[in-house]
């Protein structure tokens, strides 16, 4: 039931009657303590908690970070996504929210049931489009002329997308995303129930000078076998238990261990003026400042780590080492 306004007559006869004594204003505030009701309205039936929105949320976060990289990377141009809102409402709700005509990609998360839809507004989608036509990324609204050509352009560049989800969600769960339907008017998806409780994760968008929303569709019953996941509990669990075990370390070690090095040997070195490198000639000779009997320095990329002396082994240059150089706080410890 909605708040009732009083009018300004009202108003002045229920001052009047507290100032008279007709009305007690103690009784007024006991009779509002009774009320033990509390308004519900059953077509927006709340069935995710706090805990459970934010958990959703911090996925997305993720996510829109992922996003932004992959699309900055396939565009060619300045991509920034981030997360508006994560809201719980009638599936209905959410179809009367979104433009009549705008690109909608729906797909299917095994091993989880159901299918989430994504929506692109018109002014992001375009942009996308023009980008990869080689434009400058400029936003034409023509979604009720979409050519097959640039149908199937738009499909393949979300769905490559799908890999980000895939590994934005995967702390919680392995889930292999397929696009299975691209629409343009959503009044030809009926995924569930209009009363039906869906989560609206909106992403803010901007390519370039093109900005726009990115609405991520989510109903209850995709991610019902999944609620107990999305608490605060599991995550501290799943913190907890990432610690690794021997073997995992023991193959990291192994792995490391084939790593290869870049190890240059230094000869020595010397200093000349740009007039002497210029008049350089056959047989001349430069006086470096190793004498033979001194020991060479081995650099690892370009960190000097050993003193070695030169010689040969099969036939081949090689060096000995004879000594560790020891400098840096990493080599004091």
């Amino acid at each position: 039931m909605a708040d009732e306004v009083l009018s300004q007559n009202e108003i002045d006869a229920l001052l009047s009657a507290l100032s008279s004594g007709e009305m007690d204003a103690n009784q007024l505030k006991e009779e509002e303590k009774d009320k033990k009701v509390k308004v519900y309205d059953f077509k927006r039936a709340l069935r995710f908690s706090k805990d459970q929105i934010r958990s959703i949320s911090r996925i997305h976060d993720n996510f829109a970070r992922l996003l932004s990289t992959y699309f900055s990377a396939q565009l060619r141009n300045y991509v920034h996504i981030a997360v508006a809102s994560v809201d719980q409402i009638p599936y209905e709700e959410f179809i009367r929210s979104i433009p009549t005509k705008t690109i909608l990609n729906v797909y299917s998360v095994e091993p989880l049931d159901g299918r989430i839809i994504f929506e692109f507004n018109p002014n992001i989608a375009y942009a996308m489009l023009d980008r990869m036509l080689g434009g400058k990324g400029s936003s034409v609204n023509k979604i009720d002329n979409l050519t097959e050509i640039e149908t199937t352009l738009m499909s393949q560049l979300f769905e490559k997308a799908l890999d980000n989800l895939q590994e934005a969600w995967g702390s919680v769960v392995n889930i292999d995303p397929m696009l299975e339907d691209f629409e343009v008017n959503p009044q030809f998806l009926q995924l569930v129930s209009p009363n039906e409780t869906v989560v609206v994760v909106s992403l803010d968008t901007t390519i370039g000078d093109s900005s726009g929303m990115i609405n991520i569709c989510i109903p209850h019953v995709v991610l019902e076998p999944i609620i107990p996941k999305l608490s605060v509990h599991y995550w501290m669990q799943n913190e907890n238990s990432k610690e690794r075990k021997p073997e995992e370390y023991e193959s990291i070690s192994q792995n490391i261990k084939q790593t290869t090095l870049d190890m240059t040997a230094i000869l020595g070195e010397a200093s000349i003026t740009l007039e002497e490198f210029l008049f350089l000639g056959i047989n001349d000779t430069v006086v470096l400042d190793k004498s033979i009997d001194q020991a060479l320095t081995l650099q690892v990329g370009q960190e000097p780590k050993f003193l070695v002396q030169p010689g040969k082994k099969k036939q081949k240059i090689a060096v000995q080492v004879l000594d560790e150089i020891k400098g840096g706080d990493q080599d004091d410890e």
